[in-house]
């Protein structure tokens, strides 16, 4: 019997609640449905309260489209809600459309306390809708605006701290980015930093090293001609050394101007097909006399697998010509072998080898460098040969490696592109 009369009390309970709640939701609609009709009045005083604050500098500088942005979206949010009687069920919707609002607004430019006084301006415009609302609509009592305000209220601050949360993630993420930046950005000026200490460092050691070999190459031309004036007897003595010191003057003078040339060419690459066994015969035509003429022998192979390639085809002869002599003058008997051909599907190699001296451990890592020689003054050159290979190979794209055993000679080995697609940069 008790139980009888308790479950009885809370059904009329639940009844009295269910008969408040359609009461209240029938005015909060009412005024959810007045709030969408005058919508877009309600966006216009909002934009004169925005653009007659002194404070609000930014939106000065945006049309009334910028201005608008997600607002009209996060109002519809908030009829919904009122709609409800309850934040929850409109909550998420509100949400994406104030973070888009707040990096909109980072965007624009806004502070963070610009974007917040605009969102307490939009707040007003809306309290003062459900005053005016409840002044014509007798069934919008004191408590229907005091519930409406309260929503509106937690609504405008759900928009407030998702919009400065996401205004401060984009601020922070630009942050990020432009750090990023600067630090790649100061990476690139400590490398180039170093590279113009290195050849600056490079330029400096050239210069010391031609003066160097040219104030030898004048004290023994001066030797040679103290020997003429003093002894008539050893004239021929004195005068093939002093054509050998002005032969190795001009050598030294002749290959400067060469590396000069290959360091200041700023011209485009200019790339024409050409056919590899032509340029094979004439490369043997060429290096055959001197070869020859010290006593070694010339190994020559071609592999016919590759006919025609794109490049340029003066440069890689320049490349092949530089590596010939400095082949020659190494090895006393043996031979030098020169080949070219195919290496898989889009590249193929130019060798040259020699049966000469070698190279030593301590050298091979300055065996590209300017003025660097693998033995002592008897052995005729400056040095540039292959620092003019090297340059030569960056230009062709070309990949350049050396194998080299003390005493029984050196391989250099070259590979080039089959089509070199040449641009603007690609000399330097």
């Amino acid at each position: 019997m008790l139980w009888h009369h308790v479950l009885r009390y809370i059904t009329i309970l639940f009844c009295e609640h269910e008969i408040m709640s359609d009461t209240q939701a029938g005015p909060l609609r009412n005024f959810a449905a007045f709030l969408r009709r005058e919508r877009t009045t309600l966006m216009e005083q909002w934009m004169k309260a925005v653009f007659g604050d002194a404070g609000l500098v930014e939106a000065d500088k945006l049309t009334y489209a910028q201005l608008a942005d997600h607002l009209p979206e996060i109002l519809d949010g908030i009829c919904t809600a009122l709609d409800a009687q309850d934040l929850e069920q409109a909550e998420p919707a509100i949400e994406r459309d104030a973070r888009t609002h707040g990096k909109v607004r980072w965007q624009q430019g806004y502070r963070i306390d610009e974007l917040v006084h605009e969102l307490d301006l939009f707040r007003q415009v809306l309290a003062d809708a459900a005053e005016m609302f409840a002044e014509s609509n007798s069934a919008f009592t004191r408590r229907h605006e005091g519930r409406a305000r309260r929503l509106i209220d937690e609504a405008i601050g759900v928009v407030t701290v998702t919009s400065i949360r996401e205004a401060v993630t984009e601020r922070d993420r630009k942050i990020d980015e432009y750090t990023g930046s600067l630090e790649r950005a100061n990476h690139e000026l400590t490398l180039k930093q170093r590279l113009v200490s290195e050849l600056y460092e490079s330029r400096m050691q050239i210069t010391r090293s031609v003066v160097h070999d040219l104030r030898n190459f004048l004290n023994a031309f001066s030797i040679a001609l103290q020997l003429i004036s003093r002894a008539p007897l050893k004239a021929e003595a004195g005068l093939a050394l002093a054509t050998r010191q002005a032969a190795d003057m001009k050598q030294l003078v002749d290959d400067m101007v060469k590396y000069s040339v290959v360091l200041g060419d700023s011209t485009p690459l200019a790339v024409e097909p050409f056919d590899l066994r032509e340029l094979f015969d004439e490369l043997v035509t060429s290096c055959r006399p001197a070869i020859e003429a010290k006593g070694l022998r010339l190994s020559t192979r071609f592999e016919a697998d590759v006919a025609t390639v794109l490049s340029n085809r003066i440069k890689v002869k320049q490349v092949a010509l530089n590596l010939q002599p400095n082949a020659t003058k190494y090895p006393k008997t043996g031979e030098i072998e020169l080949a070219i051909g195919g290496y898989g599907e889009s590249s193929w190699y130019l060798r040259v080898a020699d049966t000469g001296v070698g190279i030593a451990p301590a050298d091979r890592v300055r065996v590209f460098d300017e003025f660097e020689r693998a033995a002592g003054d008897d052995i005729p050159g400056v040095g540039l040969g292959l620092a003019i290979v090297k340059e030569l190979c960056r230009v062709l794209d070309g990949r350049i490696r050396f194998e080299t055993r003390q005493g029984l000679g050196t391989t250099f080995d070259i590979r080039f592109p089959l089509r070199h697609e040449a641009s603007q940069d690609s000399n330097h």
